[in-house]
């Protein structure tokens, strides 16, 4: 039972150290994890930044999904793919082909299927698949009613992909097309089509890239520019490696303003006046072509002093090294032997060609007669610093007093100079397409709409991406998936927890074999000391009151004799330790063995909770 006991004892032990190592990780990952969300929360200026909260899930609720409810007058377009039939009927597919490529590859015939993703959560929420790499693929729908910059409310652009393979090479983006003649026809969709916006995530190799690009008309002249937004300050490589989906939002605002969201958390923001490059407004005022610089301006800053002379002692050309005038040649050394000579056991090969390969020579070797000599060939005595090398002579620098500046050319004002104060006011947008090139298959694209609130797009998130994602989050939400996943994000965190975790194990460690060890030499040290002093050791634990045993139940009285037999081996055995250590003979010695045998002292069963053992009680 005591064994047992220990052995419990040593696994609960040790389960408490687990949990302790892995409740510190995750301490330590959580509270790495708040400093950082608490320094993300504010801007360069100091100001918090609208961050909408993400769904939080209520342990014991049951998730199911539903089709989102799609009410016409809400959204400019919306497709939860889920409707297969309906949703087929929107999209078309493009028969283009590119013009700037190979005739093999310009043909845009990417496979496109509506179907569930890879990892089924519900079978009915579909999405529509790029089921083909290395191919170039195009497909587009026309909106219910075309988006026109004209009213005071937002464009809202939102979707949700699934690079359910990864990506390596390849984009997932958006473009919503320029209303017009080149959008009439939805067959002819290629990468020439003219599109008002382009926006979504992109990426090849190290090239990270969330795109917002808006086409600019010139108000003078009708050009059209592309502005393309400047780039998130973290990178976002995450949606490309983890194979789960994610949900992209765009939110351009009358005031111009902008904001892109990853996941409801704000990736970008800023204002389409100062955030794209190139800007959207040209300089008032250019450099004039014409302008040259004048033949006599001075543009040096210092000029050698002319005052300055060099001095008698100057000596320009004298060298750096010198040969030391104090060494002299080491006796025995062989002026006239060389370092090489020609190997004297090479031989001409025999298809040595003399015409073609040239006349042959032996390769050289080192001269055995200057192994044992200081040196051969013509002694040099070596060199040492010159001390009257000062380098080449330079006057010193001094201020310019004729000094001009830098010069530039003169500006004169733009003759292409135009102010649009409201960029916002774009071209407007009849349909929405997806025209992409991947190295990847399997990526799929749901849930997407366009609409004018910001509000119904949040709802239309909360009732289809953040039910999926809070499904996927509680299916895998375990403590080793907490643990590491905090370790991921937080490496510092991870270190912390693993230095917590050999600590302690190294406590547990000690704590379960030191004791047992500094236990057994203490009964080693015991055991030897008696064997020493041939001291009588009891077999067991000190005897119970002489009229009870432990469980408190009399004893029967026949145990008397048993008691006096052991008196009498007492008596014996204190005679046999006595100093005198009487001598007994092999008769005497038998006899007192049977007699041991015929006294056997009687044994009572002591009852326990877990076992049963015997132990021999005394009588009075």
């Amino acid at each position: 039972m005591q064994q047992l006991n220990i052995s419990r004892g040593r696994r609960a032990a040790r389960a408490l150290l687990l949990l302790m190592a892995a409740s510190c990780l995750m301490a330590a990952a959580t509270a790495a994890g708040a400093a950082e969300a608490d320094i993300d929360d504010f801007d360069d200026d100091g100001i918090v930044e609208d961050v909408q909260e993400e769904p939080v899930d209520n342990l014991g609720e049951e998730l199911v999904y539903e089709s989102p409810v799609i009410e016409p007058k809400k959204f400019h377009f919306a497709d939860h793919f889920d409707d297969v039939e309906a949703s087929r009927k929107q999209w078309i597919k493009s028969q283009a082909k590119k013009d700037d490529i190979a005739e093999e590859i310009a043909k845009y015939d990417g496979i496109w299927n509506w179907e569930p993703p890879l990892r089924i959560v519900w079978p009915k929420d579909k999405g529509l698949v790029l089921k083909s790499k290395a191919k170039h693929a195009a497909i587009s729908a026309r909106l219910s009613k075309q988006f026109d910059f004209k009213a005071n409310k937002p464009l809202v652009v939102q979707y949700e992909v699934t690079m359910q393979e990864g990506q390596e090479c390849g984009g997932s983006y958006l473009k919503l097309l320029s209303s017009g003649k080149e959008t009439e026809d939805l067959t002819t969709f290629n990468d020439k089509t003219p599109y008002t916006i382009m926006f979504g995530p992109d990426k090849c190799g190290n090239d990270v890239k969330m795109h917002f690009i808006f086409r600019h008309v010139n108000p003078i002249n009708g050009t059209i520019t592309e502005k393309h937004c400047n780039k998130p300050k973290n990178r976002l490589e995450e949606p490309f490696k983890d194979k789960l989906p994610h949900l992209y939002q765009l939110v351009v605002r009358p005031d111009n303003s902008f904001e892109m969201r990853l996941d409801h958390k704000i990736i970008n923001e800023g204002s389409l006046l100062t955030d794209f490059k190139p800007p959207v407004n040209p300089p008032a005022e250019i450099d004039d072509p014409t302008d040259q610089k004048p033949a006599d301006w001075d543009e040096r800053e210092k000029i050698p002093d002319p005052s300055s002379q060099k001095p008698d002692d100057w000596n320009d050309d004298a060298p750096p090294q010198i040969p030391d005038a104090s060494a002299s040649k080491p006796d025995g050394w062989l002026e006239d032997e060389p370092d090489m000579i020609a190997d004297p056991t090479a031989t001409k090969p025999d298809d040595w060609d003399t015409e073609i390969d040239g006349e042959w020579e032996a390769p050289l070797v080192d001269n055995p007669l200057c192994e044992k000599a200081p040196g051969c060939g013509k002694w040099k005595a070596p060199l040492i610093a010159n001390p009257e090398y000062k380098g080449k002579w330079r006057a010193p620098m001094i201020e310019n007093p004729n000094y001009q500046g830098k010069w530039t050319p003169r500006k004169i004002p733009n003759p292409h100079f135009f102010e649009d104060l409201m960029p916002f006011k774009m071209t407007p947008i009849s349909a929405v397409g997806l025209e992409l090139w991947s190295m990847s298959n399997e990526i799929l694209f749901d849930n997407l709409i366009i609409t004018d609130d910001v509000n119904v797009a949040r709802e239309f998130a909360a009732n289809s991406f953040d039910i999926k994602r809070r499904y996927i989050d509680r299916e895998s939400d375990s403590l080793v998936n907490k643990v590491l996943e905090l370790a991921k994000a937080y490496p510092t965190a991870w270190g912390i927890g693993l230095v917590i975790f050999i600590a302690l194990t190294v406590i547990g460690i000690y704590c379960r074999f030191g004791k047992a060890k500094s236990q057994d030499s203490a009964a080693t040290a015991a055991a030897a000391q008696a064997k020493k002093t041939d001291e009588a050791q009891p077999d067991d634990e000190p005897e119970p009151a002489a009229d009870e045993n432990e469980s408190g139940e009399e004893v029967d009285a026949t145990a008397a004799p048993a008691q006096a037999a052991g008196d009498a081996n007492k008596t014996d055995n204190s005679k046999s330790n006595s100093p005198k250590k009487n001598k007994k003979s092999e008769l005497d010695i038998k006899e007192q063995l049977k007699e041991q045998q015929d006294e056997e002292p009687t044994q009572t069963e002591e009852s326990t909770t877990k076992s049963a053992r015997k132990r021999n009680v005394r009588k009075d």
